[in-house]
């Protein structure tokens, strides 16, 4: 029998309450037929699973409500990598805070969209306030810092060059050659430069070489460096560098996406001395924040940097609205139209504090520094380094680089563990990156007892399957 017309489009918030069950059985289901943390079969398997699933994409007459989300959403959850599950640890990619996720159902539901404030009265004063609270965070002795919330680092390092730019024309960006990609997509995007790439012989941004090339480079220059590298988690001498940029007068903008919340933990926020004395620093709260992506922030310690990106459309910001006292949000972003992001990061702060954030870093950290113990006592594995941050490179001792590449697509294929790549000192290598606080020894135990059974498994000949 044919759906009757607007059959399940009923709207707002309250109409989800007889579909949340549906969601969190199918989320319960899907999970359930998955037997570790990636899907086994790789994309050969998981294609047409959700191929059978989605089919027809556009069908003529829709299906019951609950029946599409228990299908699609099991599914996807079959078929998707688990952040939670402690032998995910490839990527900065974090299991996200249940009351985040709720918290982003609500924002969902309300529909705010932060580009006027008649689409947006309450938040719009909660963006400002958390805004201006994390900026605070990053320049504590600043009269007036002020951030802007972003799709990520990669929005957030845009945004900062184009204000660099705004404020002192075309700079020549001089870079680490362990900084972000973004960086240079940013200045091709901008029609600046091609950033100058300093060596980073030990992980993290040369100071002679930087000396050097701010020596004999061309003003206006802007110096990006790096709080918690992608690859390694290493963190650049940002104190140096900013002592270098002071005397050579260019500016300094630090990507701090990775390691920029260690400012919450009183025990490791030391790393990151040297932060508030950046241009601008971007920082991803959905990595050592565990908010579900995006969670990006670029803050300034003004917050008349950002007046640059002032824009008006008459039919959002006309000139008498905001005279007579309604916030111009349009030069909050780039974008027009955008979700409530703050109101994840608000409940977030607010349920935990910084005791339970800096509880769930220092737990997070705690757990890569036993990964690391773990790996230098086993005589089959090789370390890297001790981790500066959450990330822990390892490889099995005396394989080639083939050899690591294929332990890691097997893990991949068979849905075992999901492991990272790293290619650094001349190697390639294994990346753990650790982000899930509840991450216990046993869980890393058995991370390294897969890989070590493999490397077995392919040094006597045998080959993966």
């Amino acid at each position: 029998m044919p759906t009757p017309p607007l059959a399940g489009s009923t709207t707002g918030p309250a109409a989800l309450r007889p579909l949340i069950d549906t969601v969190l059985t199918a989320l319960h289901d899907g999970a359930h037929r998955r037997d570790g943390p990636l899907p086994t079969g790789g994309p050969d398997a998981v294609t047409p699973r959700m191929r059978t699933a989605t089919h027809p994409v556009i069908p003529d007459h829709g299906t019951d409500p609950h029946d599409a989300l228990h299908t699609l959403i099991s599914a996807l959850a079959e078929g998707a990598a688990d952040p939670a599950d402690p032998l995910c640890a490839a990527h900065l990619h974090t299991p996200p805070l249940a009351l985040a996720a709720a918290a982003d159902l609500a924002a969902s539901a309300l529909n705010p969209s932060m580009d006027s404030w008649d689409q947006a009265p309450a938040a719009s004063a909660l963006e400002a306030d958390i805004t201006a609270a994390l900026a605070t965070e990053i320049y504590p002795h600043q009269p007036s810092p002020d951030a802007l919330i972003t799709t990520g680092g990669t929005e957030a390092n845009q945004l900062a060059l184009l204000l660099a730019r705004e404020r002192n024309g075309p700079v020549q960006t001089i870079c680490a050659t362990n900084a972000h990609h973004s960086i240079t997509r940013a200045a091709w995007l901008l029609g600046l430069p091609a950033p100058v790439a300093i060596p980073a012989p030990t992980g993290v941004m040369d100071l002679a070489a930087l000396d050097e090339a701010l020596t004999e480079l061309h003003r206006p220059l802007l110096v990006t460096a790096t709080a918690g590298t992608t690859d390694t988690g290493q963190i650049d001498p940002l104190a140096d560098i900013a002592d270098l940029c002071t005397t050579h007068g260019a500016e300094l903008h630090i990507d701090a996406a990775y390691g920029g919340p260690l400012l919450f933990s009183p025990t490791h926020r030391g790393k990151v001395h040297g932060l508030d004395r950046a241009h601008s620093v971007t920082l991803d709260l959905h990595k050592l924040g565990w908010q579900p992506a995006p969670a990006g922030i670029l803050a300034t310690p003004d917050r008349t940097h950002l007046d640059v990106l002032h824009h008006r459309a008459s039919y959002l910001n006309a000139h008498d609205d905001t005279e007579a006292g309604l916030p111009d949000l349009l030069g909050r972003s780039l974008r027009t139209t955008r979700r409530p992001d703050a109101l994840k990061i608000a409940v977030t702060l607010k349920a935990l504090g910084r005791t339970g954030l800096a509880d769930l870093i220092d737990h997070t950290i705690a757990a890569a520094h036993h990964l690391a113990d773990l790996i230098a006592k086993t005589p089959t594995l090789d370390l890297y380094d001790r981790p500066t941050i959450s990330t822990v490179l390892f490889r099995p001792t005396d394989a080639d680089d083939n050899t690591v590449a294929t332990i890691r697509r097997t893990l991949l294929t068979r849905g075992h563990a999901v492991l990272g790549r790293a290619h650094t000192d001349n190697r390639l290598w294994l990346k753990a990156t650790l982000l899930n606080p509840h991450t216990t020894p046993d869980d890393l135990r058995t991370l390294l007892d897969l890989v070590n059974h493999l490397a077995n498994d392919l040094a006597e000949g045998n080959t993966p399957r």
